[in-house]
């Protein structure tokens, strides 16, 4: 290589670079302007005289003595009850996986080791029922769980996320059993397996990345649900989203607006965890189903 061509090539390198850096800095900034405004009351954060004050928190020191105050997590946590909020979020959460990951990895290696034209059709129909927008299906539920005293529950939003989200489990792992070779179930069979036994032993150890990132992706649709949760539960059940909503709603109340800042802080760091501790799982979860085994 020549110097000329070393030189662009390090010139290249250090654009992408340049150009990676603005972008993490863009992305990670609107989750840090309100990590650091959840600490300042709402004078500061929301000062429309100058925009500093968010920074340097004048209101802040005069109301509370210090720089930094925690008035808003104790307002979201202690006096609204946000902790029930995620209580009822992990509740919903952890069924709508476990069901949903359930069927979804049967039904799914199911359809790709089925021969019939119907798994293809099977699809098509799961395709456009999970294509079609959220409100409108659960519009067609709430007559029946009025008439029949389901409203205001978790485990009618629980069943009503994982009708939502099981056309895309089944679409996800269905490509994940594909890319897997059926010599392996042909394989275990000759050792003596039956179908079930050549699944569980052989087949799934062989995609749990995948399985992971499909759980990952039906725990954050049911994670961040509004719409389902906002219409379905009652305000004794309410799960995080609606509930960060339900105090912006009552903006006219002094503090509401910082209790909604604190929410949205405590709802969206456990998701920064959870990605970084999965990261390896996603990354060959997702790059699974992009060669053909």
């Amino acid at each position: 290589m020549t110097v000329q061509a070393q030189k662009r090539s390090h010139l290249l390198n250090l654009v992408l670079i340049a150009v990676l850096v603005i972008w993490m800095i863009l992305a990670a900034f609107p989750f840090l302007w309100t990590l650091w405004g959840s600490f300042k009351v709402e004078g500061d954060f929301f000062s429309k005289a100058n925009w500093a004050n968010a920074l340097t928190g004048p209101l802040t020191i005069r109301e509370t003595g210090g720089s930094f105050t925690g008035d808003g997590y104790h307002g979201a946590w202690i006096k609204e009850a946000f902790g029930l909020a995620a209580l009822n979020t992990m509740i919903v959460c952890v069924f709508v996986v476990t069901i949903s990951l359930t069927f979804g990895t049967l039904g799914g290696y199911a359809l790709s080791r089925s021969t019939y034209r119907y798994a293809f059709w099977f699809l098509i129909i799961a395709l456009i029922f999970r294509a079609m927008p959220p409100i409108t299906l659960v519009s067609g539920y709430l007559p029946v769980f009025f008439n029949w005293n389901l409203w205001g529950y978790l485990p009618t939003a629980i069943v009503v996320l994982v009708a939502i989200n099981q056309p895309f489990t089944l679409w996800m792992l269905h490509s994940f059993f594909k890319n897997i070779p059926k010599d392996l179930d042909e394989s275990a069979m000759v050792d003596g397996c039956n179908r079930f036994q050549a699944f569980r032993h052989v087949i799934v150890p062989v995609m749990w990345p995948g399985v992971i990132t499909t759980g990952l992706f039906s725990f954050l649709l049911a994670y961040n649900d509004f719409a389902v949760t906002a219409m379905i539960l009652s305000k004794e059940n309410q799960t995080m989203v609606p509930k960060i909503s339900s105090f912006l709603g009552t903006t006219q109340t002094k503090g509401n607006v910082m209790f909604a800042v604190a929410a949205v802080v405590s709802a969206t760091a456990p998701l920064f965890v959870m990605v970084l501790f999965f990261q390896r799982q996603i990354v060959s979860g997702l790059t699974a189903g992009a060669v053909k085994g």
